[in-house]
């Protein structure tokens, strides 16, 4: 604390200027008038000496405190005045979402898998395990016949005693995380939603199915949807984004759930990975279409044929906003040579980012 601190001199010389007054006197009426002058000055002297000596006690003030001036924060409440509004407008209210229950083991028929010989076709392969071409099919996710490559592992699918494939004869799935997940409502009333898995155990996986389901208020599921995520096989620590749509929505859903409906050790060697995407670049308006350019280079020893790249937008949250699956023109790579693509992502939420591409394809089998 700061203090003031004063001091007074008082002199009390009543008795004192008596006996000034007195000698004074003597010296004007006694003393010869040439002393007079001189006397006088000893006596202006002396008068002077008393008073700067202080003939009487001394006074000390007591020293009053001050106190230090303290910042004082007033509440807005107080003040009368309130913060002023934010530009942004305030987010969303998100769609409540039920976490995914832990996979639990179940017991489930053994597999039976056949690794694609040189001369196999689907038509003979089906005709050995005496299952249909379809099922066939639909248990390997097979659209083209043609894509067959030796090496490859195929799923035989079981039959009951109909003689038609069982459609749940699938084992528990390897655990792996959903994320990123974006929700988005058509113009037509259907809801779009998008995300992405990761894989994060030390195996590639292939095969990766996705559900969602819609809740109601009691947790009920009131529609589901499901499909395969965007890439073949998802290595160790990838990811592979998904894009599955409602066409109607229930409008007492309340909330939304994603699950694993399978997910299956890959089996790599009927892929192609020395594939490396480079020169990447996105241009585009926030909310508008974003046009995607890149190259795919050959970084192996073998050709590659069937080329796909995958491309995933994020936004500022790193939401998935967009996603597309594309398969190069150019039918063959060789080694050490590369080839361009440009795509068009239309993004659901935000402006793009940053987009991410990985590409897969398979080896020309030239024996």
């Amino acid at each position: 604390m700061w203090y003031t601190h004063k001091t007074v001199m008082a002199c009390n010389c009543s008795g004192y200027w008596y006996t000034l007054s007195a000698v004074v006197y003597v010296v004007f009426w006694l003393c010869p008038m040439e002393q007079q002058q001189f006397s006088l000055f000893l006596l202006s002297c002396s008068f002077c000496t008393l008073a700067l000596a202080g003939c009487g006690r001394v006074i000390t003030l007591t020293p009053t405190p001050v106190p230090t001036p303290t910042a004082t924060v007033i509440p807005e409440a107080d003040s009368g005045q309130s913060l002023p509004s934010t530009p942004y407008p305030p987010p969303a209210t998100p769609i409540p979402y039920t976490p995914q229950p832990p996979p639990t083991p179940t017991l489930t028929p053994t597999r039976i898998f056949y690794t694609v010989q040189v001369g196999d076709n689907l038509e003979s392969i089906a005709r050995r395990y005496n299952v249909s071409v379809t099922a066939l099919q639909q248990a390997n996710d097979i659209s083209n016949p043609r894509t067959l490559q030796t090496g490859q592992r195929l799923v035989i699918p079981q039959t009951g005693e109909e003689g038609r494939a069982i459609a749940n004869s699938r084992p528990t799935p390897v655990p792996v995380v959903v994320q990123n997940v974006n929700i988005r409502e058509t113009v037509s009333g259907g809801l779009w939603v998008l995300g992405e898995i990761r894989n994060d155990n030390d195996l590639p996986l292939e095969q990766v199915r996705v559900g969602v389901a819609l809740l109601g208020k009691q947790g009920e599921r009131l529609a589901e949807v499901d499909g395969l995520v965007a890439l073949n096989v998802v290595g160790a620590g990838e990811v592979a984004p998904f894009a599955l749509l409602f066409d109607e929505v229930p409008g007492e859903f309340t909330g939304y759930q994603t699950f694993i409906l399978q997910a299956m050790p890959a089996y790599i060697g009927a892929y192609y990975q020395d594939l490396v995407v480079e020169h990447l670049t996105s241009t585009g308006e926030q909310g508008r279409a974003y046009t995607v350019k890149g190259t795919v280079r050959n970084s192996g020893a073998e050709e590659a044929t069937n080329i796909q790249v995958v491309l995933t937008a994020y936004n500022l949250l790193e939401r998935v906003i967009a996603t597309r699956k594309i398969v190069l023109d150019q039918l063959i790579v060789a080694p050490g040579t590369e080839t361009t693509f440009t795509e068009i992502l239309v993004p659901m939420g935000g402006a793009v980012v940053r987009v991410h591409a990985v590409a897969l394809g398979r080896a020309v089998d030239r024996r």
